[in-house]
């Protein structure tokens, strides 16, 4: 029998608006490549671009943490999500 998850990620949501600074902004990127981002969707999820690390960090997971074959682990800068606090509610 299949998991039923809580939540399901819609992929026809569209990016709606940045949170915090572009990658440019920050000076994390001279270009288009490598360009860590957080973005709202319409429907209110979060994306967030970032490089994959998942296989470096699955072996060494807190307890309570896994990750589905479905999902990512993705680091991002701190300064990206720094700037996007002002943009993050509170709840």
């Amino acid at each position: 029998m299949a998991m039923q998850r809580r939540w399901e990620a819609d992929p026809a949501a569209s990016m709606s608006r940045r949170l915090g600074k572009s990658a440019k902004e920050l000076g994390q990127t001279g270009g288009r490549d490598s360009c860590p981002d957080i973005w709202e969707l319409d429907n209110g999820d979060i994306a967030v671009i970032g490089r994959d690390l998942t296989d470096a960090y699955t072996a060494r997971l807190p307890d309570d943490v896994t990750i589905y074959h479905d999902e990512r682990l993705v680091i991002i800068p701190r300064a990206t999500i720094i700037a996007a606090k002002r943009d993050i509610p509170d709840a």
